[in-house]
Order: C-alpha cells, then sequence, then structure tokens
C-alpha cells in the first residue's frame, strides 16, 4: 500500500496526464505510459481508487477497467484482451452453457472492437467456467442512448466451447472489484457536477445578487456535498474490508449519490444544464451509464434485503 506522500503525488500525475491529454489521444494509451497494469499488478486498492476517480471527474473514457475484472478473475491482464461484462442491470456471470457449448451477451468496453480475444465467464450458482473467444467469433454493437461517447458496446457470442473451470469466488471478486472501480469512477463524476454547479452559483446573477447567496442554492449545494462524502467514507470503508457486501453497498450508495448530486446541480444550473452547450450533461450521462453497470443502486439494495431476511442475520461489515 501508498504512503499518503506517493498517493498524492501519483493522483497527481494522473489527473495531469488526464487532462493534458489532447482529443487523439486515447486514456489508454496514457495509462500505459504511466505503468497502469504495473500500478494494479503493486497496488491495486490505490490504482483502482485514483484512475478511476480520475476518470470520472474529467469524463475519461477507458477500457481499463477490463483489466480489473481480468486480474480479480485471476488471470493475467493485457492490452489486447477484453472481457465480457453482465448486460446491465445484473451481475450474473453473462454466458451460458449447453453441454460442450457457451453462448453468452453482455457489455464490453471499446476494447472489444481491437483486442485479439474475449474472456468470457459462463455458467450459474458454483459451476463457473470462463472461455476465451477470438474476436472474429463476437457480434458487437455499439450502445449509443445517453452516452454514446462512452464506448460501450453490446456483445454476442453464439457458440463457443467450454473452457476451463472458474471458482465462485473468483466471479465474486470480479464483481467486488468491477462494482467498487464503478463508484469510484461514479465519485469523480459527482464532485466535477458539484464543482460545476457551484462554480455556476458564484458567477451567476439575478435580481442584483450572485444566486450562491440565496438560501434554497445554498441547501441544494449542501445536500449535493452530504452526499458525495457519504459515498467517500462508504468508498473507504469498503476499501478497508474489501468484500462482495461491502462493495455491493458501495455501488449502492454511488447509484444514489450521482441521483441526488445530479438533480441538484441541474437546478442549480437552471437553463443552462439542460443544454448541451455546457459540460454538465455529459457527467450526469456517463454517471447514469455508470449506475446501470454491475447492477442500479435499487436493484441492490432489493438483492441485499433478499439476503438479510433469508439468513434472519445482520452481518458486521466493520469493526469499529
Amino acid at each position: 500500500m501508498m504512503d499518503a506522500t506517493e498517493r498524492d503525488l501519483l493522483q497527481q500525475t494522473v489527473r495531469d496526464a488526464f487532462v493534458s491529454a489532447d482529443t487523439t489521444t486515447s486514456l489508454d494509451s496514457v495509462l500505459v505510459d504511466l505503468g497502469w497494469l504495473e500500478m494494479l499488478g503493486t497496488a491495486r486498492r490505490d490504482a483502482v481508487d485514483i484512475v478511476f476517480r480520475s476518470l470520472g471527474a474529467v469524463n475519461g473514457t477507458s477500457s481499463v477497467l477490463d483489466d480489473v475484472v481480468v486480474s480479480a478473475l485471476g488471470i493475467e491482464p493485457r492490452a489486447d484482451l477484453a472481457v465480457l461484462l453482465p448486460s446491465f442491470a445484473t451481475w450474473h456471470a453473462p454466458g451460458t452453457t449447453d453441454g460442450t457449448d457457451v453462448s453468452a451477451m453482455g457489455v464490453a468496453t471499446a476494447r472489444v472492437a481491437t483486442a485479439a480475444d474475449l474472456l468470457i465467464a459462463c455458467g450459474t450458482g458454483a459451476e463457473l467456467s470462463a472461455v476465451t473467444v477470438p474476436r472474429s467469433a463476437v457480434e458487437q454493437r455499439v450502445i449509443e442512448g445517453v452516452d454514446p461517447d462512452g464506448g460501450f458496446r453490446v456483445v454476442r457470442v453464439d457458440r463457443a466451447a467450454i473452457g476451463s473451470s472458474l471458482g465462485r469466488c473468483e466471479w465474486d471478486a470480479a464483481i467486488t472489484w468491477g462494482r467498487i472501480a464503478a463508484a469510484h469512477q461514479i465519485e469523480g463524476a459527482c464532485r466535477s457536477m458539484l464543482e460545476l454547479a457551484r462554480t455556476h452559483a458564484l458567477e451567476r446573477v439575478q435580481f442584483g445578487r450572485v444566486i450562491a447567496g440565496f438560501q434554497a442554492v445554498r441547501h441544494r449545494l449542501a445536500e449535493a456535498l452530504v452526499a458525495v462524502e457519504a459515498l467517500d467514507a462508504t468508498l473507504t470503508a469498503a476499501m478497508d474490508e474489501v468484500g462482495p457486501l461491502t462493495a455491493a453497498l458501495a455501488k449502492a450508495t454511488a447509484g444514489r449519490t450521482g441521483q441526488i448530486v445530479g438533480a441538484h446541480a441541474q437546478q442549480v444550473l437552471a437553463g443552462i444544464g439542460f443544454t448541451t452547450d455546457h459540460p454538465f450533461h455529459r457527467f450526469l450521462k456517463r454517471s447514469l451509464v455508470l449506475e446501470g453497470l454491475f447492477g442500479s443502486a435499487d436493484e441492490i439494495a432489493t438483492e441485499i434485503g433478499h439476503q438479510l431476511l433469508a439468513t434472519r442475520c445482520v452481518p458486521t461489515l466493520i469493526e469499529l
């Protein structure tokens, strides 16, 4: 684990590199130059925290989520290996098996368009397997929707041979780290949305006063800040005790925070916040897409509720 000085230095380096990258340079290339895979291998917690928070803060598009999920599955990540993620609003293995064949449908980052291979987790319950198929065997379609710049694609594989067995723990770890990464990215986006609204409130004048002086505006900004800081605390706790439940709670909190901050920031920005002339819409749209990745806040909360009712036991998440 890095000490505070190393973390601050890395965070500033990553943020500066993202901001200074021109539009023709992909953030994947920037991260390769910064030694992303080495960071992920030696200091996963700090690497995921810093990189994904920074991606959210600059509304950047990258495929490094693939590396996070692949490494959590216990497989060596590489730049030409993409991974099939669960479809939006789900967190089950995207592949199904039928005898000796595998078919799959899910979501993938933009890496799938150029990667040599696609890694797919298949099966249900404890009977899971991993299969790697060449890109030529994959059907893919860019997801337009609210955030076409996000680079996500719908991917379908009709027939492939079953691969090596995959433990339930590895899949749970992949979902855990995927949720943590997405939650960090949403937090970065929320802080940027809040900063855009704060700046607007300090500059916009109505009735002879800057609107930051109006109590209603101050309340909205304050509630948004409280939500972001609560998410930060939840993520810190999840990183201290990394596990499926803490990651699920962090992802659910991130989803709720995105909704709260997005709504308050849009109200403070007023008319300009509803246009594409202001950058706010890009952060809001990206947070909406990320909210559905690995399950939305409502779906995760419902699943946790079912687990609590089934076990009749409230787990101790963190030793205080």
